[in-house]
């Protein structure tokens, strides 16, 4: 198996990048094919001690960098030449089974949409987070599309529950609708609309609208927005995870007895740091594409890209795309026959 990595893009570029790389060379039956500035890529990792130089591990050459400030369509006008836009056609053209980036969101997801391109018939393929609640919950959309049409809150809703299905191991998952209330007239027109037809949907399991304060409860296991709706719902919960732990530390750095009893459940505060870690489950797919692409954090350390790695390999390994394509094209044959 051959996964893409961008390793110029992203907060942490190229040197967080390479470590994760090198963590994940040491995969069995993977060969990485990293893209970037040649010159760059072998100065940090000779400055760093990162082991690049081994028979799994190829770089092909790229002369810019998409930044966080760059157009979302600078990866294929004034950028054609960046690491990631050198990955995407890397893997159009074959030479790799999927690709994992940490760089701008916009730009990835248009560069996919453009030179990778969707599943035949797929209307809007959308960034699938993985959201830290009581139980793991997938946001779909969580920023890639401000306005979708009702239909497309369907298709979103099958790709994203055969995700659930096939890579996170959840049987039959719960579908819902992010709204402002329970009720099925609640919300704009397109959400109402969406709402009648996820309803008349068999193949998914739609439990109804559910609220912004029902998610980190378990209330569903995959919640439909828009990337608008759903962008913000990821940021809050990303401040909302650092704000709790920041205050935990002040109140067990208050004074002597309060240290010493951080020391009795330092384990437990652990394990909740890591439940609200993005680099626990390394990135997010960008689902409705003709190959596996992975969004990671832009501000991912070595493990959340070696993580990102795994995951771009068990989507390859449940032939994702294939899945989507027959779950979705007999319903548009379908839908064209009657028509």
């Amino acid at each position: 198996m051959k996964i893409i990595v961008d390793v110029m893009s992203g907060d942490n570029a190229p040197l967080e990048i390479l470590r994760g790389v090198e963590m994940a060379s040491e995969l069995e039956g993977l060969e990485l094919i990293i893209t970037g500035s040649e010159e760059t890529i072998r100065e940090t990792a000779e400055a760093h001690g990162i082991s690049i130089n081994k028979d799994n591990i190829s770089v092909v050459g790229a002369e810019s960098v998409i930044t966080m400030e760059d157009a979302p369509l600078s990866v294929v006008r004034e950028k054609s030449n960046s690491s990631m836009a050198v990955g995407l056609k890397l893997l159009a053209e074959g030479a790799g089974d999927a690709m994992v980036s940490a760089g701008n969101t916009g730009a990835l997801h248009a560069g996919s949409t453009l030179i990778v391109r969707r599943i035949k018939g797929v209307k809007k393929s959308a960034i699938a987070t993985i959201l830290p609640y009581k139980n793991p919950t997938l946001l779909m959309d969580s920023g890639a599309n401000i306005e979708i049409a009702p239909d497309v809150y369907v298709q979103f809703a099958q790709m994203a529950s055969l995700y659930m299905e096939r890579i996170m191991g959840v049987e039959s998952p719960r579908v819902g609708l992010l709204n402002i209330g329970a009720e099925p007239t609640k919300g704009t027109k397109n959400v109402v609309e969406a709402y009648n037809l996820l309803k008349e949907t068999p193949d998914i399991n739609f439990i109804g609208n559910i609220e912004g304060k029902e998610l980190p409860g378990g209330g569903c296991d995959v919640c439909v927005t828009d990337g608008f709706t759903g962008n913000i719902v990821l940021k809050l919960t990303e401040g909302c995870g650092s704000f709790i732990m920041s205050k935990i530390k002040e109140i067990y750095k208050k004074n002597a007895v309060t240290k010493m009893s951080a020391l009795m459940v330092k384990n437990g505060i652990k394990k909740l740091k890591n439940d609200f870690d993005a680099s626990e489950y390394g990135g997010a797919p960008l689902l409705g594409l003709s190959k596996p692409v992975i969004k990671a954090h832009g501000s991912s350390d070595g493990l959340a890209i070696y993580n990102a790695v795994r995951q771009a390999m068990r989507c390859v390994d449940s032939n994702m795309v294939y899945e989507i394509a027959m779950k979705l094209v007999p319903n548009i044959m379908e839908q064209q026959n009657r028509d």
